[in-house]
């Protein structure tokens, strides 16, 4: 198959292209990965680009942008210091365009609290959650809730830090180990229903992906690392319902403020029907990742959703 191409014309409109990927969060190994496959696409398809490792050996990151010469950043950061509005600011600052949603959007996607507070303000569906702190009544709190529930750190991506709880002292437990990661905690009642994952380019739903693991969710090891985990375009879902999903994934990313890319995950419970669970501004870019999986299935190729989304920093 013919590896798709820009023009001479396009490269030069593009400029030199850094693509941001490492970074010092939780998620580094994994930018590494997602950083590493785009770079690859990106000159495939005869875009000048280079990749910038922030954070490498320590680093600091200014000092690594202020004395690069590009022209536009693709950014390809997962978690906190380049997904959650940070480093959109410092691009802002130094007036260089980058990929993907804004500073606000971006710190919006990266907090799943006030994420969630947005979606519920809009009237768009998203399970009945709390935060607790060291005031909180936890076992009024999961009168409420009901067990089982899923404790998240409030500020982290691929599943980093989370547990599905069935008692209170597994719920003690769940919350230190996600405080470990964060100071802010999100517990959400479970869902048990099936795992709906769609990724939006453009402000348009590319097609649905159903997530099937013998996992208790889809943890961290499902997401990247094991080789049982099933990705599902035919998804039990009648038409009306995968364009039910669609417009749902469209709304939530637009209420959000997110623009050129990015994935909205959701489940379904049979009695509430479809909820949101967030929003990811930067979504792993990996060969596990379900970004290009659903773009290949609309017909896009890797090297072609990489400048897609390149385009939108023009």
């Amino acid at each position: 198959m013919t590896t798709f191409k820009i023009s001479a014309e396009e490269r030069a409109q593009f400029g030199r292209v850094a693509v941001l990927y490492g970074g010092s969060s939780a998620e580094r190994t994994i930018s590494l990965k997602s950083g590493a496959e785009v770079l690859n696409g990106l000159q495939q398809a005869n875009v000048d680009a280079f990749g910038i490792d922030l954070c490498v050996d320590g680093a600091d990151p200014l000092q690594q942008l202020q004395s690069a010469e590009f022209d536009r950043a693709f950014l390809i950061l997962h978690g906190r210091g380049g997904e959650d509005g940070t480093m959109q600011g410092v691009l802002e600052i130094m007036a260089k365009p980058y990929t993907g949603s804004g500073v606000m959007a971006s710190a919006l996607g990266m907090d799943k609290v006030k994420c969630k507070q947005i979606w519920s303000a809009a009237g768009l569906p998203t399970p009945a959650y709390a935060v607790p702190d060291e005031t909180t009544d936890l076992q009024q709190m999961a009168g409420q809730l009901g067990y089982p529930m899923i404790v998240k750190p409030a500020h982290e991506g691929s599943s980093i830090g989370m547990s599905k709880v069935r008692s209170a002292a597994e719920l003690e437990q769940a919350i230190s180990a996600a405080r470990e990661f964060d100071r802010a905690v999100l517990v959400e009642s479970w869902i048990s229903g099936p795992e709906f994952t769609i990724a939006v380019l453009n402000g348009k739903a590319l097609p649905v992906i159903r997530l099937e693991t013998p996992h208790e969710f889809y943890d961290f090891d499902a997401k990247y690392q094991a080789s049982d985990t099933q990705y599902h375009f035919d998804n039990d879902l009648t038409p009306d319902q995968e364009a039910e999903l669609q417009r749902l994934a469209e709304q939530a990313f637009e209420m959000v403020g997110c623009s050129g890319w990015g994935r909205v995950d959701v489940m379904f419970d049979r009695q509430r029907g479809f909820q949101l669970l967030e929003v990811n501004t930067l979504p792993g870019m990996t060969d596990h990742s379900l970004v290009p999986m659903a773009a290949r299935e609309a017909g896009i190729s890797f090297e072609e959703l990489v400048v897609t989304i390149l385009r939108g920093s023009l």
